[in-house]
Formats: structure tokens, C-alpha cells, sequence
């Protein structure tokens, strides 16, 4: 059975503002890559942090099967937030350590949900260090990004 990398990344322009997300997904077979899909969206009005999420959400939510999968990420953020904040903020009602409410909480719990499905390790790099895949994921964002960002005004 195949292992499954996905390298995934978001990008807003402002932060509220359009926003896209990113996904480079690989099947390997040990070090060997023997398929890849590249896959992206976004939406007119979110932020960074949302659009990061929602890139490992939908490399985790397009495997049809349980599989192993290694999620690469440049998000502090989701790193973080998945593998060391949710386990509290479920305890606490989604309530953070100072009782507020936490942020983007329909995404931590959407993403909680799909990688329950899979066996997850999650691995961050450092974002825009001439990581190849990491890049690719950057651009697949800016591309979600696109049909939501303002056309420029034609010069005459």
C-alpha cells in the first residue's frame, strides 16, 4: 500500500482578504514518488491561518481510503494546534487556556474529523527556504487566491 505526503500552504492578500489554499499530494512507495495530484481553491473574504487549514483539511478529506499520510506544513499554527492545543481545547468546551472561545473552531473540528480517518504524522518545515514541494504549494495557493483577488484597473 502506498504512503501518502501531501505539502500544503495558504496564502491571503491582507489578512482578511482573498485568500487561497494549496496542496501538493504524492503516493510513494519508499522514497520513490509514483503518482501525484495537485490540488487548490480559496475564497473571497478569510485569513491566512484559515486557508492553512484548509489545505490539510482537503489533503486529508481527498483520500478515498484510510491511509498513512505525512502532512507538511509551514504553519506553526496548524502544527501546533493539532498536535499539541486541540486535545485541551476539546477538554475546555473549544475554549483556549483563557477561556475564550478558539478560533476557527468549525476548522479544528473538521480537521480532527478527517484525520481521525488516517494514520497522521505531521511534519513542519520552514516556509519560502527553497523547499521544492513547499514552493509548489505556495504557488497552487496563489492560484486558489486568484479568481477571488480585485482585477487591477486597465491603463489606457
Amino acid at each position: 500500500m502506498a504512503e501518502f505526503r501531501a505539502f500544503t500552504d495558504g496564502a491571503c492578500s491582507g489578512n482578511p482578504g482573498p485568500g487561497g489554499w494549496g496542496v501538493l499530494l504524492q503516493a510513494r512507495e519508499g522514497d520513490k514518488v509514483i503518482r501525484e495530484r495537485e490540488l487548490s481553491g480559496g475564497e473571497a473574504e478569510t485569513t491566512n491561518n484559515r486557508m492553512e487549514l484548509m489545505a490539510a483539511i482537503m489533503a486529508l478529506e481527498s483520500l478515498t481510503r484510510p491511509s498513512p499520510i505525512t502532512i507538511v506544513t509551514d504553519s506553526a499554527y496548524v502544527k501546533n494546534g493539532i498536535t499539541q492545543w486541540l486535545h485541551g481545547w476539546k477538554r475546555n468546551g473549544w475554549k483556549t487556556s483563557t477561556r475564550k472561545p478558539v478560533k476557527n473552531a468549525e476548522l479544528w473540528r473538521r480537521l480532527d474529523a478527517a484525520q481521525n480517518r488516517h494514520e497522521v504524522h505531521w511534519q513542519w518545515i520552514k516556509g519560502h527556504a527553497g523547499h521544492p514541494e513547499n514552493e509548489r504549494a505556495d504557488e497552487l495557493a496563489r492560484q486558489g487566491m486568484a479568481p477571488f483577488k480585485p482585477k487591477s484597473a486597465a491603463r489606457g
